[in-house]
């Protein structure tokens, strides 16, 4: 009897033991559910009377088309009811600088399982830039990295990308929620094709002349592949990867699925990370009344769920969603509500729930293993 409750006080001990030696290993795979190879492009750009002093971007002008007239003299929206967008959000006309509005946000993409958020970024001491603080102190909070979509600002040369890159490492850098890949930033630029390979090799090639390789600026440097046979452009430019940003499947040769594989083969050859991205569906009519070509039904969830296969099995680096919030191009994953008003009917996302999208991306979040 003795030797007996010697060994089950023995096995308590042990058990003890091996408990608090795991406890954070169990705790660590208790709330391991951020995929950090998962990114979401987040738009910081909308802005309201109460927060702002002014609407932005819910009153959202007609884009004209780039031929015909016929196009352009469409009043812009007034906000508030009557949004820039096709589908109109759970959260109403709120604002990018809103601490109640960014922490349900950061909530809402910790639910998706999401690990980075990538700010669209248009430059220093713009509208976009002021609340990169707020936005990376919230997302710290609950384990969200935050890196940088470098929008297509006047005059941007390859130079002007240094400066952007200089600017954001100074300024957010060291903050605790600033996102690395491998030990280094990566910056995704949007339409880098308006720049021509020769002047991003001066920046990205290790003999260039102002060449961020080396360097306390030295990034991942990912470039927009647009069109059919650009494999020599990302050579030269020496860029570090590519993306494919569009949620409309087809609309450009990187942004169409069927082409997938071969970008991901092609970058393993030439040592580049790919990176394509994933949406729920497109449809920009109000803002693009004549763009109707690129219309992708969201199909009950069905549109999304080929992309995120379709990305899958092309064995990315990083698979991005677009988009958290880009509302007009309804391209989003946040929540939106059935409303009509006068004018209009908006889209939304019936008869699945509200919230489909975010538990949607949680569950390919969990079949994207890196």
């Amino acid at each position: 009897m003795i030797k007996h409750h010697k060994r089950l006080f023995l096995n308590i001990i042990f058990f003890l033991l091996f408990v608090s030696y795991n406890c954070d290993k169990l705790y660590t795979l208790k709330n391991n559910d951020l995929n950090y190879n998962l990114h979401t492009f987040y738009y910081a750009w909308y802005g309201n009377k109460e927060i702002d002093g002014s609407q932005r971007h819910w009153n959202h002008e007609v884009l004209p088309h780039w031929s015909n007239n016929t196009w352009n003299d469409l009043p812009d929206f007034p906000g508030g009811e009557d949004i820039g967008a096709n589908f109109y959000p759970k959260l109403g006309n709120y604002s990018s600088n809103d601490v109640n509005t960014i922490s349900k946000h950061i909530d809402m993409i910790k639910r998706a399982g999401i690990g980075v958020i990538t700010l669209s970024w248009w430059g220093e001491d713009t509208f976009e830039d002021k609340n990169v603080k707020l936005i990376m102190d919230i997302a710290d909070a609950q384990r969200i990295k935050v890196n940088f979509h470098l929008e297509p600002t006047k005059d941007r040369t390859a130079e002007k990308v240094v400066e952007m890159i200089q600017y954001i490492l100074d300024n957010y850098g060291n903050h605790n929620s600033f996102y690395r890949f491998n030990g280094k930033p990566l910056f995704y630029v949007y339409d880098s094709y308006h720049i021509e390979a020769k002047d991003w090799a001066t920046i990205l090639s290790i003999k260039g002349e102002k060449t961020i390789r080396g360097t306390d600026l030295d990034s991942y440097v990912i470039g927009l592949w647009v069109h059919k046979e650009e494999e020599d452009y990302f050579i030269n430019g020496n860029f570090d990867g590519i993306y494919t940003y569009f949620a409309s499947n087809g609309f450009t040769y990187g942004s169409s699925s069927k082409n997938w594989d071969y970008l991901s083969k092609w970058a393993v050859k030439n040592k580049k990370l790919f990176i394509p991205c994933v949406g729920p569906g497109y449809s920009d009519s109000r803002v693009r009344p004549w763009n109707t070509q690129n219309f992708k039904s969201r199909n009950e969830g069905k549109y999304y769920d080929s992309m995120f296969e379709s990305a899958i099995a092309s064995n990315p680096n990083i698979i991005g969603i677009t988009s958290f919030n880009e509302w007009h191009e309804g391209t989003q994953i946040e929540p939106s509500i059935q409303k009509k008003i006068k004018s209009f009917d908006y889209e939304n996302y019936y008869p699945l729930d509200e919230n489909y999208y975010l538990n949607r991306t949680f569950y390919w979040s969990k079949r994207f293993i890196k």
